[in-house]
């Protein structure tokens, strides 16, 4: 994954590929004309671990890590979870408000050097819906991502039979890779 390149990125597609054991994610640039670009990120996690984790590697292969983010804690509902570089470095991290999450969920991240990012769902009527009713956890959401009331980056979860996400980002200086972990990790920890 190039940096460079990455942090060029102003929009992204994120799919969820359906396999038995684990969940993996595809994670794309989108080209000028609104077709996928080449594979950015290829995410796993395994289900049912015991410590919520989840790498991100350059392909399929899963040969060269490029990022990663785990829980601080094994059992919480408000966990932490930072998002590390492939040598072990800090990028940054993200955690669920728990109470503020009960009827709509929303998320703050932090990324060194930068203000403190607050995500929400937009549409409240569905955030309540999805949590009474799982007949209706399969209901498109949207995640509007703010700095001090500023547009940072944007996750839509779209219309499909498999979960796939488009990727907004309005800011530049915002680091590509914590939003990458962060879009995975609306569909990989986000309760249904």
């Amino acid at each position: 994954m190039n940096p460079q390149h990455l942090q060029a990125q102003q929009q992204l597609i994120v799919r969820q590929r359906i396999r038995l054991m684990v969940n993996q994610y595809e994670v794309r640039g989108v080209l000028p004309d609104g077709a996928d670009g080449p594979l950015l990120a290829f995410a796993q996690q395994k289900r049912m671990a015991f410590r919520e984790q989840v790498t991100l590697y350059t392909d399929d292969q899963r040969q060269q890590p490029v990022l990663g983010f785990k829980a601080r804690q094994v059992i919480d509902l408000g966990a932490t979870y930072d998002v590390l570089d492939p040598d072990g470095r800090p990028i940054g991290l993200f955690r669920k408000d728990f109470a503020r999450s009960l009827l709509r969920s929303t998320w703050h991240l932090e990324q060194p050097g930068f203000g403190a990012i607050v995500g929400q769902e937009r549409n409240a009527v569905v955030a309540v819906l999805r949590r009474f009713s799982d007949a209706l956890s399969w209901l498109p959401y949207h995640f509007d991502f703010t700095m001090q009331d500023q547009p940072v980056f944007s996750v839509v979860r779209k219309w499909g039979l498999r979960d796939s996400y488009r990727v907004d980002i309005a800011h530049p200086q915002v680091d590509r890779r914590l939003v990458i972990a962060m879009a995975v990790a609306l569909d990989a920890l986000q309760g249904r």
